[in-house]
This record gives structure tokens, C-alpha cells and sequence, in this order.
């Protein structure tokens, strides 16, 4: 990877906001092949969700290009609460709580990360040993309050007020950097914009601390927004997690197969690992032939690969599939579950029922005369099969564990009708 500029590689992919030294970290990667980075998080949840994708995709960039990722999590600060994009106070999570987010935590970064050429670590190593005392005097003589106020994570908080304990944040997580570069040889923090305060905090203190001359650097990724102006990361649903308890693999495909043609472009530079030359044919397809969404389509393939592996990609695309064709009697119940989690649903007893009575019984039809008439012209379809047929019987023991009829009529438009006994 030698020859590989990576800051021009992250530049050219739009995912560089601010840096403190940028020729500084230039001639640093010129000249050395050991950097170390790393990103934090506070185990505030037991999953991580897509915005948390954001700074790891750097992360993992640097990995790829042989340089030593390093994630904190934050059992430490965890237990305050960082006030970064928030108007009220946190509610503080229990020590039991906090350990269980951090073994889940750990297992998806692993996931993400792998074991080779990578680091977690966990703040309360080292915050967990400062009594008040070695705080005030190490640390808190380094820090003015009055710059402290300035910093726009605090700034935006003054109005409505801001505890203490949130206010002092900020020094945990610079205290986190010094530790990190004195300790483990950690030379760049990164994070999302409304990081910037925070990273610099750390960075002087570094300064302050072992010299100015020490190396250090920062850098902070842009605020992720969609062509409509909203904030890249929700869906109807709410937050998409990586978790697939939390968030299905179907489900995390859809989300991303249906990204406007005008953030496509944007997400595929950020979120996938595709070359230059290979993005830049997909941006023209988006431009030339927008109706085949085969820059969606790539893009829900290698996000999901990436969180999901092959085995969540191929489930994904599988449900996917037989939704599109109408062919949905070789999905699992499971699947029946992720696929239709989002469509209409109705109910029905375990007894088989004639199709006409059934169609009005689950309010699928409006009326006896309808049900009658769309069945005849070949509009409706129980568990994938077309019925023309008024006499046919529906049988809910006949698929899917007896739990589920699926009824579609036309060529899209699913009923996910509960069996109940």
C-alpha cells in the first residue's frame, strides 16, 4: 500500500471536515508506515447503528491501508454521558447495564474490525484509577473554563443549562487521548464535526503535557446530511441498528437499496470499499439509466456484506427477491417476519375458510362482490399461488407453521394475515 495516498483517497470520497495539522499528518504518513488512530464510543446501547458507521468507515480505511485502528469504549465516560447533539441531560445507566452494552459493543467491532491490526480498549482502565484530587490537580489546572465554554458542544447547551458532571466531559475524553498517545502510541483522534472541541482539548493537552513537539493530530468527518437537508441515519422506522435482532439484514438492505439517486453517488464514496474508477461508472449509470437502480442495488450489497457477511447479504437478497417475484413459499417463517415486517397485517382463525369469505373476513376486500370479481380476474394470490378459483379453500395449516397466510393482490401489495387459534 505504499504507493496508496490515503487523505487524498478520503478526500476525493467528501470525508474530511477539519484537521488540526493537515501537513503535519501529510509528511507524518510520508515519513512513517506506524500510525495509530482511533475513534470512541460510550456504551450508552447494546448495538451500534449506522451513524456510528460514519467515523468506523475511516477507520477502517486506515486499517486497510495497513495502519493500527484503535476504538475506545467508553466504560468511563459512559457513565457520564458525552452532551455532543443533545438539549437535556442524559439518563445515567447502571455499572451491570453499562458492562453488558460493553461485551455486545465489542462483539460487533470485532465483527467489523476483525482481530488482526486492531485494538479495543476501555477508558475506565485508566479513569477508573483518578480519585477527584489527581484529577483537579493533573488535569483540571490545564483546562480554562472559559475556553471550555466556547467550545460548541458546551456553547449550545448554556441556554437551557448544563450540569457539571456534562461540562466535564470534554476533559475525560482529552484525558482519554493523552493516555491513548502516551501509552498506546496512538497518534490521530477522529470524529464526527461536533467532535472538533473535544479532539483539540485533547490534542493541547498532549502539547501541554509532554511537549509541544509531541505528535499528535486530528481529524473530523462532515455532518452527514441527505439531498433534502435531514440528517442521514433514521428511517420511518427509526434508527437503522447493526444488530440483526434490532435491525433484520432484509431490513438493513431496504434501507439502503432505497436511497435517492441524488445521495447514491455520496453514499457508495463513503460507505463502500468499491476503487474510484469502479464508483465513478456506477455515478454515470445513476445519470444514464436512473430506472435500474444498479447503484442502489451495489450499494445495499456491499454495506450489507460489510455488517451482515455473506451469509446476512445472501438472506437479505433472497427475501428481497421473492418479495419482487411473488414467489414467497420457500421463505422460512423468519424471513416471512423480516420481509413483511413493514406491510399491512390482519387476522384469521386456524379453521380453513372459502377465499371469498376470507378476503372480507380480514378486510382485504371490501366487499363479498369485489373479493368475487378480483379472484376471477386473477388479481389475488395466497402464499405465492394465484387463486381464480371462488370455491378454493384458504387453509392456513397448509404453510408456514400454520402461523401465516400471505395474500397479495396485484402485483405488489402484501397482507401479512395472522393465524390465531
Amino acid at each position: 500500500m505504499a504507493n496508496f495516498d490515503i487523505l487524498e483517497d478520503l478526500k476525493w470520497r467528501g470525508a474530511i471536515n477539519q484537521q488540526t495539522d493537515a501537513e503535519g499528518l501529510a509528511k507524518y504518513l510520508e515519513e512513517h508506515d506506524d500510525l495509530a488512530l482511533y475513534c470512541g464510543t460510550d456504551p450508552t446501547g447494546d448495538s451500534l447503528h449506522i451513524g456510528h458507521l460514519i467515523p468506523f468507515m475511516i477507520l477502517k480505511r486506515f486499517q486497510l491501508a495497513g495502519y493500527h485502528p484503535v476504538i475506545v469504549i467508553g466504560g468511563g465516560t459512559g457513565t457520564i454521558g458525552d452532551p455532543s447533539g443533545r438539549s437535556t441531560e442524559r439518563v445515567l445507566l447502571d455499572a451491570e447495564k453499562l458492562h453488558q452494552n460493553e461485551i455486545a459493543l465489542t462483539k460487533q467491532m470485532e465483527k467489523l474490525f476483525g482481530t488482526e491490526n486492531f485494538e479495543i480498549v476501555n477508558n475506565a482502565e485508566w479513569l477508573d484509577k483518578l480519585s477527584l484530587i489527581d484529577f483537579l490537580r493533573d488535569y483540571g489546572k490545564h483546562f480554562q473554563v472559559n475556553n471550555m465554554i466556547n467550545k460548541d458542544v458546551v456553547a449550545s447547551r448554556l441556554e437551557n443549562g448544563i450540569s457539571f458532571t456534562e461540562f466535564s466531559y470534554q476533559i475525560l475524553q482529552a484525558i482519554d487521548f493523552y493516555q491513548l498517545n502516551k501509552n498506546h502510541g496512538v497518534q490521530m483522534q477522529i470524529g464526527g464535526s461536533d467532535q472538533w472541541g473535544n479532539i483539540t482539548a485533547g490534542i493541547d493537552l498532549i502539547h501541554k503535557l509532554m511537549g509541544s513537539d509531541r505528535e499528535a493530530f486530528g481529524l473530523t468527518i462532515p455532518l452527514m446530511l441527505k439531498a433534502d437537508g435531514t440528517k442521514f441515519g433514521k428511517s420511518a422506522g427509526g434508527a437503522i441498528w447493526l444488530d440483526p435482532e434490532k435491525t433484520s439484514p432484509y431490513e438493513f438492505y431496504q434501507f439502503w437499496i432505497n436511497q435517492d439517486d441524488r445521495d447514491v453517488v455520496k453514499y457508495l464514496k463513503y460507505f463502500t470499499f468499491l476503487s474510484h474508477e469502479e464508483i465513478d461508472e456506477l455515478a454515470e449509470q445513476v445519470k444514464t439509466e436512473p430506472w435500474k437502480r444498479t447503484a442502489q442495488k451495489t450499494l445495499a450489497k456491499e454495506v450489507t456484506k460489510f455488517v451482515h457477511g455473506e451469509e446476512g447479504l445472501a438472506e437479505a437478497e433472497m427475501i428481497t427477491d421473492s418479495l419482487f417475484s411473488g414467489n414467497v413459499k420457500d421463505l422460512t417463517v423468519t424471513q416471512i417476519e423480516q420481509g413483511l415486517k413493514s406491510a399491512p397485517t390482519a387476522e384469521s382463525g386456524s379453521a380453513a375458510k372459502n377465499i371469498v369469505d376470507f378476503l372480507v373476513d380480514t378486510k382485504i376486500e371490501s366487499s363479498k362482490r369485489q373479493a368475487r370479481e378480483d379472484v376471477e380476474n386473477g388479481a389475488i394470490y395466497i402464499n405465492g399461488d394465484r387463486e381464480q378459483s371462488i370455491d378454493f379453500e384458504v387453509d392456513p395449516a397448509k404453510a408456514f407453521d400454520g402461523k401465516y397466510v400471505i395474500v397479495r393482490k396485484g402485483k405488489r401489495k402484501y397482507t401479512l394475515v395472522n393465524i390465531k387459534d
